[in-house]
């Protein structure tokens, strides 16, 4: 029976152990919302999940789709995702922390040449132009224009589409009238005079950008514009925090002579892949470190892979404590400081190590115990043999002798009973033989002097042969 214990308990130990294991090298699975569903950003990750997937990463990605941007902060927020695609101006999750910028979008200003538009001011009374892609480009384009004290208006809605009468419209002192556009109709606007100046927010090195560009240079009377620049852009990000500093390299738009042919500081908006600071940062790290090492590859499937950016700061403390704060799993990466096996689990290692000797100390004590307790049936019954081996002296007739008998036997099988379901050391049996023989010796004995015979020599000389195979051999 000991010995089928201890096979069952070593059978259990390994079980659990092998499902540690098993639990500890599952892969993660994180659930990361996107929006839009058909932009760039959904493309990245859908790319991205595809990739992990198929190298059997430690962290896996199960993408949810939404149709614009702010349902899926709204997931993050609501604890439906455990990452997230955010554009801070949209929503801001209030639990959302950066893992990293997939890409910036800039407020791009640009203008004819003659127009002398070369800051945000000058476009006080001006009508300026703006290529629509989301729905918080307005909202954005109206945020900075309250800045500077200007009130955006709409052109006037009794005025025909395409007249020119909207390009004679009085516009008042520090009003701006802010004109929606497409980008087949900017060319047109700037010729006819239906607006001064165009803008677009977008990636500066999107094709997108690229386009409204040459259109404004299409609509210029000598193919020549002027770029708009924002140098309060700190000042500004004091106000509207969710915003970003955004500089537009000079020659990002190509041509003779370059495009801007002097860098040009701006504002705009990031999207983000942001994840929920309950997350694991464990599981975060190994995100973001195969999310930027394989980048590359991704940029086969998500062109927009080659946009992404690490977020700026310069400590671990400013990382964690910026307008946007970064997740703590993505610093550990940027910082290169990722967590082994033993920093993961060392608490729980140390904790074990403490109550496992406890633990083992208390399992001890009660095995001793119970050995005790089994020692104490068997004194007891050892006991009461002896006390019935001096009954027998003292009986004087043959049924007081058949009594002691009858009960001898059941102190006899009451032991083998135990016997049979816990082990018993060897001295401890020999002990039993002695007395149960010594009994058995006795009441012979007794029944000779009974009869007038010789006393029983056969029994006495068995229980000397049992002695002996207890013995050790002499040597």
């Amino acid at each position: 029976m000991r010995r089928e214990w201890l096979l069952v308990l070593v059978a259990l130990g390994l079980a659990a152990v092998a499902a540690g294991i098993v639990y500890l090298s599952r892969p993660t699975t994180l659930t990361v919302a996107v929006g839009p569903q058909d932009g760039a950003e959904a493309a990245l990750i859908e790319a991205y999940a595809n990739a992990l997937d198929r190298s059997r990463e430690d962290v896996r990605l199960r993408v949810v789709r939404f149709s614009d941007v702010r349902d899926s902060a709204l997931a993050l927020q609501r604890n439906r995702a455990d990452l997230a695609v955010v554009r801070p101006d949209v929503f801001l999750p209030e639990n959302g922390l950066t893992l990293a910028i997939l890409h910036d979008e800039a407020l791009v200003i640009a203008a004819p040449e003659g127009a002398e538009i070369e800051d945000v001011p000058a476009l006080a009374r001006k009508r300026l132009g703006i290529v629509v892609r989301h729905g918080a480009d307005l909202p954005f384009l109206t945020n900075l224009l309250s800045f500077y004290d200007l009130l955006p208006d709409s052109p006037a809605e009794d005025q025909p589409e395409g007249s020119h009468a909207a390009g004679e419209t009085e516009i008042a002192a520090g009003h701006v009238q802010v004109v929606p556009l497409k980008i087949g109709d900017v060319t047109a606007a700037l010729a006819e005079k239906r607006v001064d100046a165009v803008a677009v927010i977008a990636s500066p090195a999107s094709k997108t950008a690229g386009a409204v560009v040459r259109a404004i240079e299409l609509g210029s009377p000598d193919r020549k514009i002027g770029f708009v620049s924002i140098p309060d852009g700190d000042a500004i990000l004091q106000r509207f925090p969710e915003l970003q500093a955004v500089t537009i390299p000079a020659g990002t738009f190509g041509g003779r002579p370059k495009r801007p042919d002097e860098d040009v500081r701006t504002v705009g908006a990031s999207y983000r892949l942001m994840a929920r600071g309950s997350v694991s940062r464990v599981a975060i790290a190994s995100a973001t470190q195969h999310l930027f090492e394989w980048r590359s590859r991704l940029a086969a499937a998500a062109p927009a892979a080659k946009l992404m950016k690490a977020p700026d700061f310069d400590t671990t403390v400013a990382a964690t404590s910026a307008r946007l704060p970064n997740h703590p799993g993505a610093v550990d990466y940027f910082e290169r400081e990722q967590q082994t096996f033993l920093d993961r689990y060392e608490d729980y290692i140390y904790l074990l190590a403490f109550f496992g000797g406890t633990i083992g100390s208390g399992i001890a004590w009660i095995g001793q115990r119970l050995a005790r307790k089994r020692r104490e049936r068997i004194d007891i019954v050892l006991d009461r043999l002896l006390d019935i081996m001096r009954e027998v002296r003292a009986a004087t007739s043959t049924a007081e002798l058949d009594e002691i008998a009858i009960e001898t036997d059941g102190l006899v099988a009451d032991v083998v009973c135990y016997a049979r379901e816990r082990s018993i050391d060897a001295r401890t049996v020999s002990a039993l033989i002695l007395a149960v023989d010594g009994v058995h010796a006795a009441i012979a004995d007794a029944r000779r002097r009974a009869e007038g015979s010789t006393p029983g020599v056969t029994t006495r000389s068995r229980t000397g042969r049992l002695l002996a195979l207890n013995l050790p051999a002499a040597e």
